[in-house]
């Protein structure tokens, strides 16, 4: 059954959007219609659209009346209009506020014919939903929908927590997210990337990856410090991917710190794998993670992942086999793991390899499209039986 569906998602270089993509482009593969609705085009969608997706642009007023744009209304409407004019079947919200309040709203307006399945990614219950000025509405949002996910069980159990609701009531599908492990594969050949950007003393230093959306919760001052602590015995390279509000006080540290020559700066890139598969470890100490698309984009890559035991990243990352997961806060212990890592070359090939195999088998992207094709076409019938 060939579908038509609407997807909200944000186009910054974050997780929900990523898989908001993926997911969209694997399902235009599958002989779906596409269709992504919001201000700007995804991050990782391209400007040359593939076949049977499209784009519709929001236009929201800017009225000197509203304190601020009122992009919530704008975004429903638009839907509105796509669902009507492209025979939508389903939207799929990623992200609580404002996609799936939006989402539902179109939903009322076309008096239930769209089905509404809501993906909730992270900040999103933890940060954002949970706020005073948001709770009711992201709870009423949860509710409202055909069918809810998440992509770790740590976020569904803290879905049914803050907002007080229970399984019965409100069932979330717990679908991992998923990596393309022809994309994200192990380096086979001379560091050129790194060397590149780094000089020749990348063909014989280790580099460190990190890679984010530079918010706060990512916490990478944490990575420049942890690096700096290892740096200080021992030769090694830190490149950093991405872009976001913690990056100028990030460049400071770095400066103050003296790692100007040790550490670059690369910015949102669309090259990711190219550069990650040529590191020796991955660093990742966010305060939390729903999920950890960036660690097990890493495995996948072949890079053992160094992060703090939070969220759901326990869920990805199996420590002592394909990489180490430290007490949250516990910058000596990340030290610790990531210098063994740089100074053991067995053990971290070792480890890479172990990632790798356990990226593929858990998280294979086709197994996890099957499973949302599935979940897609419960929602629009409206089912109650499980899918991924």
């Amino acid at each position: 059954m060939s579908l038509s569906i609407g997807v909200l998602c944000y186009a910054t270089f974050g997780g929900s959007g990523v898989v908001a993509t993926e997911i969209g482009l694997a399902m235009a593969a599958r002989g779906h219609r596409v269709h992504f609705v919001g201000t700007e085009p995804p991050f990782r969608l391209g400007a040359d659209l593939p076949e049977r997706v499209s784009f519709h642009a929001v236009r929201a007023l800017d009225y000197p009346l509203f304190p601020q744009t009122p992009y919530t209304l704008a975004l429903a409407s638009a839907l509105v209009e796509v669902a009507r004019t492209e025979r939508l079947d389903l939207v799929h919200a990623h992200y609580a506020v404002p996609h799936a309040a939006a989402a539902w709203m179109a939903s009322d307006v076309l008096d239930g014919r769209l089905r509404v399945v809501t993906t909730l990614h992270g900040t999103d219950i933890t940060l954002v939903g949970t706020d005073p000025a948001y709770l009711p509405v992201t709870r009423h949002a949860i509710l409202r929908s055909d069918v809810v996910t998440t992509p770790s069980a740590y976020l569904a159990r803290e879905t049914h927590a803050r907002f007080e609701l229970s399984p019965d009531r409100a069932p979330i599908d717990v679908v991992p997210n998923f990596v393309d492990a022809d994309h994200y594969r192990p380096h086979d050949g001379p560091r050129a990337r790194m060397i590149e950007l780094f000089g020749e003393v990348a063909a014989r230093v280790p580099v460190v990856a990190h890679v984010s959306n530079f918010r706060p919760l990512k916490r990478v001052d944490r990575v420049v410090e942890v690096f700096a602590r290892v740096a200080a015995r021992r030769e090694a390279l830190l490149l950093l991917v991405g872009d976001g509000p913690e990056r100028p006080r990030v460049e400071a540290r770095v400066r103050a710190l003296g790692l100007t020559g040790r550490v670059r700066f690369v910015g949102a890139r669309d090259d990711v794998a190219a550069l990650v598969r040529e590191c020796a470890a991955f660093l990742l100490p966010s305060e939390t993670e729903s999920f950890g698309l960036a660690a097990l984009e890493a495995l996948a890559s072949g890079v053992p992942v160094v992060a703090h035991a939070t969220g759901g990243l326990p869920e990805v990352v199996r420590d002592g086999e394909t990489g180490f997961l430290v007490p949250p806060d516990d910058l000596d212990a990340m030290t610790t793991r990531l210098a063994w890592l740089l100074d053991d070359a067995a053990r971290r090939e070792a480890m890479g390899r172990a990632a790798r195999v356990d990226a593929v088998e858990r998280f294979a992207m086709d197994r996890r499209i099957a499973g949302w094709e599935r979940i897609y076409e419960r929602a629009t019938r409206g089912a109650a039986e499980g899918a991924a």
